[in-house]
């Protein structure tokens, strides 16, 4: 599929094995109201029909390129920015949809605030059991290099249109990270430029088992990496946003039963922010064995499940 003009938005569908799915991501971009794009399927070797199911679409704005293997998720992505054309781009997973007015409201607040590097949206979080959750961001946006080194404030790449010099200027994808590739973008955009985010659910984020924020070994490596690799910017911020990520990969790492690594994180979280109960609570019981720890996620979960029935 050869491209004939060159589009203001390059909207790059990364996808794997999602042949009875993509089909839909595709019709979510091309029912937009703003339609001054193209779209390139980056197909990550995929064994099933993906690739009959894009060429069936007849839009000569659809380009469909393929890796003979699988590269992942990360090399995907920077396969198609390489191929981009467009002054923006936005990604979408294959998985999930858009909202019809997403790319429109979107650009509408590049062309008011010219120095932006990203803009992106809230979500409709969608569960396989049915339940939908609203999730969306705490403020408007603007410097948001601290509130990106305590959390990945944007909920998926499928909500972040960018400004295709950000890339030019912070480079690619990271493809060694096994997980938070995002992320790390996010972080090393935010040093550089303005966020800003339209306070709308414009993205339909389907929850399954497929994603790799499913697996919890690959999204805690991804974390310390994280930890690792800006522990310098985490620490300029103060105690709270140290603590913060101390909390939360102690956390993690009692819960698949490495007690001892992980009672030293929520120890330190603690130490760096004694004034938060449920870090010292935490550390506190981590003291008391696996069994103990065991306890406050069955806990969460019954308070978890008394909510959802409510």
């Amino acid at each position: 599929m050869v491209r004939i003009m060159v589009a203001t938005v390059s909207v790059i569908i990364p996808t794997y094995n999602r042949g009875h799915l993509v089909g839909r991501a595709i019709l979510s971009v091309l029912d937009q109201t703003y339609q001054d794009f193209e779209i390139i399927v980056v197909d990550d070797g995929s064994k099933d029909h993906t690739e009959e199911v894009v060429k069936s679409f007849n839009d000569p704005r659809i380009c469909y390129i393929r890796h003979t293997r699988n590269l992942g998720g990360s090399a995907a992505r920077n396969t198609g920015i390489r191929a981009a054309q467009g002054k923006y781009i936005a990604f979408l997973d294959s998985d999930d949809e858009w909202l019809p007015t997403k790319l429109e409201e979107q650009i509408r607040v590049f062309h008011n605030e010219q120095n932006c590097g990203v803009v992106y949206t809230d979500l409709l979080r969608i569960y396989s059991d049915g339940r939908i959750e609203l999730y969306k961001g705490k403020h408007l946006g603007g410097w948001v290099l601290k509130d990106l080194l305590v959390t990945s404030i944007i909920g998926s790449t499928s909500s972040a249109v960018i400004k295709r010099e950000c890339f030019d200027v912070v480079g690619l994808f990271d493809e060694t990270l096994p997980s938070c590739q995002d992320w790390d973008m996010w972080i090393r955009i935010a040093k550089k430029y303005p966020f800003k985010r339209v306070p709308k659910p414009l993205v339909k984020y389907y929850l399954h088992g497929e994603q790799i924020s499913s697996n919890r070994a690959a999204v805690l490596e991804g974390r310390l990496e994280i930890t690792r690799r800006y522990y310098a910017d985490i620490c300029a911020y103060g105690n709270k946003v140290e603590a913060n990520h101390c909390f939360i990969i102690g956390n993690r790492l009692c819960h698949i039963g490495e007690l001892h690594y992980g009672r030293k994180y929520l120890l330190r979280a603690a130490a760096r922010a004694p004034w938060n109960f449920r870090f010292v609570s935490y550390a506190l019981v981590s003291l008391f064995g696996k069994k103990a720890y065991s306890g406050i996620a069955y806990v969460k979960q019954l308070l978890l499940s008394k909510r959802n029935k409510n």
